[in-house]
């Protein structure tokens, strides 16, 4: 295992970090039907991975993953509290209740987290997150305390992460990124703002998605090229932890295959979008055109329900409005030169083929 900055903490992480999802127990609706591992089976993957040189575990708070968070904390008393770190997170935007969600944190594992994050900010909570008395300000007030060691912000939106980067109270960044949807990332490389900000990367399989198709040291070594901290990875078995931890990423480089090699590959499978999420498109309806076309890949790519169901949500609304807008200011604006119109006419005649 390889270690690298997390930023300008002071902190080194492994290169690989465990991401906690897969251990979890219970009925969480948002998600998927993981292993469904019993305290001591979570307990020993958390432990195979640690011996394989895993040393940050990211998790999230209850019940938003499960018993994930409790645990990661007997795991962290039963290890060594000081030979791991623990990335946590919450979705609470106001500054009270994020300030509360650690607080109960800290009780679920036992003990503080090294790094903690406002999870999932979006557009709409922006500016309730980076505002006066937001969520922010009160992970800031708590690393005052000493009650988490680094404050971050997780986000699946550039322009907020670029935000996050620009923010003095922000120590860590957490995005998503893999080979289809590399955008993010190929921005990140080149703004110079993100300097000096730990950044996790996670979706490096695309929900599993990908795994079919490349293989995990492909899908790791492209991850790993950008300017990240470490790239987390859900683990559920003894397997999983292997094959993402049992090689070595720099000799031999794995092969990375281009954007349009990517494409070429899906193409055995259904005709691709070809975007990769650089969200550089805005529809001036409010139109999330790069949420739309992942939907789209997620589709055919094998999580077919869910995608569809969130294809649903607006999109008859999204179609009539591309066929009434003139300017077509997202086409301009595209990097790839997609015709947009077109392809959201697919997705709702897609959604209308498949609606049930």
């Amino acid at each position: 295992m390889y270690y690298r900055k997390l930023g300008n903490t002071g902190l080194e992480v492994s290169e690989i970090s465990f991401g906690t999802i897969p251990i979890l127990q219970g009925n969480i609706p948002v998600l998927p039907a993981y292993f469904n591992l019993n305290e001591d089976e979570a307990l020993a993957v958390m432990a195979h991975a640690f011996e394989r040189g895993c040393n940050l575990y990211d998790t999230a708070i209850v019940p938003e993953y499960g018993d994930a968070e409790i645990k990661l904390g007997k795991f962290a008393a039963r290890v060594g509290r000081e030979k791991i770190l623990i990335s946590d997170k919450a979705r609470f935007f106001c500054g009270s209740e994020m300030y509360r969600a650690v607080e109960t944190s800290c009780e679920n594992l036992g003990t503080i987290p090294d790094l903690y994050f406002v999870h999932q900010v979006d557009f709409s909570h922006e500016e309730e997150v980076f505002g006066r008395g937001g969520a922010l300000d009160a992970l800031a007030e708590l690393k005052a305390e000493g009650k988490i060691r680094f404050a971050g912000i997780a986000s699946h939106y550039y322009d907020i992460l670029l935000r996050g980067a620009q923010d003095e109270r922000v120590d860590v960044l957490q995005g998503s990124g893999n080979l289809l949807e590399r955008g993010i990332l190929d921005r990140i490389r080149q703004e110079v703002r993100f300097n000096g900000k730990g950044f996790l990367v996670n979706k490096v399989y695309a929900a599993g998605l990908l795994t079919a198709r490349f293989s995990v040291r492909t899908l790791i070594g492209f991850a790993l090229d950008y300017p990240v901290s470490s790239v987390l990875i859900g683990l559920g078995t003894k397997a999983q932890v292997d094959a993402a931890m049992g090689w070595d990423a720099r000799n031999p480089k794995p092969e990375i295959p281009s954007f349009e090699e990517v494409l070429s590959v899906l193409e055995k499978e259904y005709d691709p979008i070809p975007c990769d999420r650089c969200q550089r498109c805005v529809c001036v309806y409010g139109t999330e055109i790069h949420t739309l076309f992942r939907q789209y890949q997620y589709f055919y790519l094998g999580k077919d329900y869910w995608a569809l169901k969130k294809l649903g949500l607006g999109i008859a609304e999204s179609a009539r409005h591309c066929r009434e807008c003139a300017r077509m200011p997202c086409m301009d604006a595209c990097p790839k030169k997609i015709r947009i119109s077109q392809e959201i006419e697919k997705i709702a005649k897609l959604t209308e083929d498949y609606a049930v």
